[in-house]
């Protein structure tokens, strides 16, 4: 059975995160290199970038490398590069097919400079696309984030452009990598590892969190329906009782 069929079309998440792990193990699995598992990996992006867009999701962020990343193999972390510059270019085509905007958040500066002309180039390319915001956070890490957009309001207000008793959420939030983006509503990661890995701390406060053991080259459709229909089964009550909900 079709999973999609038991989706509630007007409970849809309006921002999905999701930790794309497992790529690694995938590929151990099978005797492979990592680099086979990263390249199949594209392969799971594709399917659950059109996937949400049909849906009808408006935002989708997918943690592409984190700011921890760095610090793997020089060869494997060449190759994730190399990889991240041929799919820009391969699935520019399917962004505009789909109506799909490209975004990036992260310390973008720190990229190969190939990989950050692809990278704004497709952005540059999508920027008037309407359906859905595809979202690649790269070279990218919340605390690093909360860190700069910290240092940005401290700056203000030393320069008297903001006040300090005049700080609140929303100067935070327009100080963040995130300012264009809603806060996430369910936060999916795959490989059965349970934990955020420094992703989006502060946009997740109030996350859904759903945790699958399937390795990111077997995410399917099916899978995605599932986080979601789980996702439309909780009561988010932001702090509040059922009683005032209802």
């Amino acid at each position: 059975m079709d999973l999609k069929n038991n989706i509630i079309a007007d409970a849809l998440p309006k921002h999905i995160a999701i930790i794309m792990d497992g790529n690694g193990r995938w590929a151990k699995q099978k005797g492979m290199i990592r680099a086979f598992g990263h390249e199949n990996g594209t392969k799971t992006v594709r399917k659950t970038v059109e996937a949400c867009a049909e849906l009808g999701i408006e935002n989708l962020t997918l943690y592409a490398f984190s700011t921890e990343n760095w610090n793997r193999p020089k060869l494997e972390v060449k190759a994730l590069m190399k990889l991240l510059v041929s799919s820009l270019t391969k699935e520019l085509k399917t962004l505009q097919k789909n109506n799909i905007k490209l975004s990036a958040i992260g310390c973008l500066k720190t990229l190969p400079k190939k990989v950050f002309e692809e990278l704004s180039s497709a952005i540059e390319s999508t920027k008037d696309n309407t359906r859905m915001t595809l979202t690649l956070a790269l070279s990218y890490g919340s605390r690093d984030e909360i860190v700069n957009a910290v240092k940005e309001i401290s700056n203000k207000v030393k320069n008297n452009i903001i006040s300090p008793e005049n700080i609140d959420e929303s100067i935070i939030n327009e100080h963040l990598y995130t300012q264009n983006l809603p806060d996430v509503d369910l936060l999916i990661r795959t490989s059965g590892e349970q934990r955020i890995s420094n992703f989006l701390l502060w946009q997740i406060a109030y996350a859904e969190l759903h945790f699958t053991s399937v390795l990111w080259p077997d995410f399917t459709r099916q899978h995605l329906y599932e986080a979601i229909i789980e996702y439309q089964k909780r009561e988010r009550r932001f702090g509040k009782t059922s009683d005032q909900l209802s």
